[in-house]
């Protein structure tokens, strides 16, 4: 009898093999295809939960590359410094800063770093290379056993395609010194998949002070079958350096006193490096899959910031000679690794059989982060050291998770969680160094209908959770003055989430799916990496409303459309100041691509990215904002074609992001309460010119 539930159960490798066989066929539609690549009806476990296949990303026009995560539903992206440092990202009611609380992965590798110098769960994609992205596979919540740590708001598992059919040359060239050139592809000579790509990289930006972002990148992948059948082995590089133009108060863009585009301390930028191995190895048989990877990361980061400009200079000094500036470096040593098991088999009930799959599995994880640093600096020069620590930081999991269908229109999944984390901390500050653990068991059920015809109804309930920094559970005393003390925080802060959603196709071609959420955090406490303290903060509550389109208009003409609200609020918060600053409430993401027509191709974006509030009263908020961006191209011959991308086409005047705090500048006498922004960028051209070649 053929088994219906191990496709389920493979999930992730049945995607793959219908995303390659898309990507290689030159018969169909383009739109055609991506649009059956990535129909998941009958094959998802929740309603919002999806994957975006490498054809879609290929359309885009993308000024950074870790905007392609703006392609799953509700994620916004955005950048409030230099180029060169991790993205800002907002999903479901989280500002999630730099990734706390959304787990990502590039090949099986995790991007999200705990207990970072700059931000707990820093996630920084600049390495990443948009045109041998195969697929993004995602998941909203909290309701699977595979996801563990950040994913409160949901995960996203990035892949590079296997292989290439050739090479592929690219340079690209735009306003503002922009200049990338990209050599890939796959080399015919050498026996099995083989992968590389080479990016080299400058950009100075539209900043008065010219960013001078130099980034080199570079893969290198081997793979023996496929996905569900074989092996693979890969090893990235990244290294980059840059100047950044830190956000800037907006009293002193109004009085003339910075351009819009200017700084306040153009010392500040960063340098970073990323080297990881990683390998990942498959074996599928009639009624089991193993599974099992690892990988091990080397990683280093230097970024001097000022968001106060000369507040604290002033108060010690009675002048701005030292400033506020201040560095935050670490050097990290990481590995891991994920066993894997799913066996499927027959379950007998009352004399009815019922076919039923076993999933379970194991991970690891070793952070040694020697050293992680606080430093006062002026121009890049050390003056002070507020705290410097060594922090060894290890993790394990246990899941498992059943899965049964009842009846051919009725399937339960049931699964759990265990997590356990041990924190070692040896600070600079005797009374900050110290050890603890911490556990969490978190609890998985879904329950899907259908489909029946061409539409799916799903209930999901999870527990879920995020690691607060290390440095944060052992901590006793500011470590600036040394003596004032501060509480510790939970290791693991828990979250328990739920989800209705439905996912149809009532229209041939038109792919809609609902997703109705609530998430509620145990608490928002955060280490605060720019004071080298915590601030412990209320339990939280969010939920929202999804809603997510792909139309195939027909093989040549495609329309996405994506809306998000969310309701995000503290509980218990004192004098009624409920409101989570950078929560956002609302957004939406818009596409049309065109392919196929003639000679020509394209694809136009708009994004509104809404106000958000900058205070826990809620008086102040942001801005929103919206956005435009513009792909036209013509492919010159079926070797080459030229693409030309407009970022900002409307040139909106709006921010990136906007926060609300007090700074003081030079010539000011006290420190002012104000906006601080981050502008986007104005409108500007890029000009791409791609050959194939064998």
């Amino acid at each position: 009898m053929m088994f219906k539930l191990k496709p389920l159960l493979l999930l992730s490798g049945a995607l793959n093999i219908s995303i390659a066989l898309a990507q290689s066929s030159d018969t169909a539609g383009t739109i055609e295809i991506r649009s059956k690549a990535e129909n998941i009806t009958g094959i998802a476990n929740s309603g919002s939960e999806g994957i975006v296949s490498g054809l879609r990303i290929a359309a885009l026009p993308i000024l950074r590359p870790g905007e392609v995560m703006e392609m799953v539903p509700g994620l916004i992206v955005t950048q409030h410094a230099g180029d060169g440092k991790a993205n800002q990202y907002f999903l479901r009611g989280f500002n999630l800063d730099h990734g706390t609380d959304f787990a990502t992965f590039v090949n099986g590798v995790p991007a999200n770093m705990p207990t970072h110098a700059h931000g707990q769960g820093y996630t920084d994609l600049n390495f990443l290379i948009p045109e041998l992205v195969d697929q993004i596979a995602y998941r909203k919540g909290t309701y699977s056993a595979l996801d563990g740590d950040f994913s409160a708001a949901g995960s996203a598992r990035i892949e590079y395609l296997k292989k290439m059919e050739g090479h592929l040359a690219e340079i690209t060239a735009g306003a503002n010194g922009y200049k990338r050139f990209l050599l890939a592809g796959s080399p015919k000579r050498l026996e099995g998949q083989w992968l590389y790509g080479l990016e080299v990289f400058r950009n100075d930006g539209p900043w008065v002070v010219p960013e001078n972002y130099q980034k080199i990148n570079g893969v290198l992948s081997f793979t023996n079958g496929t996905r569900v059948n074989g092996y693979s082995v890969t090893g990235m590089l990244y290294k980059s350096s840059w100047v950044s133009t830190d956000q800037i108060p907006l009293r002193a863009v109004s009085q003339g006193v910075i351009d819009r585009f200017g700084s306040a301390d153009p010392t500040t930028g960063g340098e970073t490096h990323r080297y990881s191995l990683s390998s990942q190895w498959a074996q599928t048989g009639n009624d089991r899959q193993s599974k099992a990877s690892f990988w091990a990361l080397d990683s280093a980061l230097d970024l001097w910031s000022n968001f106060e400009y000369c507040a604290g200079s002033i108060e010690a000094t009675g002048n701005c000679s030292l400033s506020d500036q201040f560095k935050q470096a670490e050097k990290r040593k990481a590995f891991g690794f994920g066993i894997s098991e799913a066996r499927y088999s027959q379950l007998s009930v009352f004399n009815k059989t019922y076919e039923t799959a076993f999933s379970f599995g194991i991970d690891g994880r070793s952070d040694n982060i020697n050293p992680v640093g606080l430093y006062q600096t002026t121009k890049r020069k050390i003056n002070g050291t507020v705290r410097e620590d060594t922090v060894k930081q290890n993790s394990i999991s246990f899941w498992g998770q059943n899965e049964t269908r009842w009846t051919p229109s009725f399937r339960s999944i049931l699964g759990a969680r265990a997590d356990a984390y041990q924190f070692d901390v040896r600070s600079n500050v005797a009374a900050n160094s110290g050890k603890s653990s911490d556990q969490k068991v978190s609890p998985k059920l879904s329950l899907i209908y259908g489909p029946v015809g061409t539409t799916e109804f799903y209930a999901n309930y999870g527990a879920g959770f995020h690691s607060n920094d290390a440095r944060g559970t052992t901590i006793t005393v500011d470590p600036v003055d040394r003596t004032t003390p501060v509480s510790k925080v939970n290791p693991l802060v828990k979250a328990i989430g739920s989800e209705l959603g439905i996912r149809t196709e009532l229209v041939k071609g038109w792919k809609s799916n609902v997703a109705l959420w609530k998430l509620n955090m145990a608490s928002e406490l955060l280490f605060i990496g720019d004071a080298g303290t915590t601030e412990p903060s209320s339990p939280s509550k969010r939920y929202g409303v999804e809603w997510n389109n792909f139309y195939a208009i027909n093989n040549n003409l495609s329309l996405d459309l994506d809306l998000a609200w969310a309701h995000s609020r503290f509980v218990s918060k004192e004098n009624q100041q409920t409101f989570i600053p950078g929560a956002v409430s609302s957004t939406a993401n818009i596409g049309l691509t065109i392919d196929n027509q003639g000679p020509w191709f394209g694809s136009v974006r708009l994004r509104y990215f809404g106000p958000r509030p900058l205070s826990e009263d809620g008086i102040i908020k942001s801005n929103a904002s919206s956005l435009a961006n513009l792909r036209v191209g013509y492919k010159i011959n079926s070797q080459t074609k030229l693409a030309f991308d407009v970022y900002n086409l409307l040139n909106q005047k709006a921010n990136d992001i906007e926060y609300a705090y007090s700074s003081q500048l030079a010539n000011e006498a006290a420190p002012v309460f104000d906006r601080h922004i981050h502008p986007t960028e104005p409108r500007s051209l890029r000009v791409t010119l791609t050959h194939k070649f064998k």
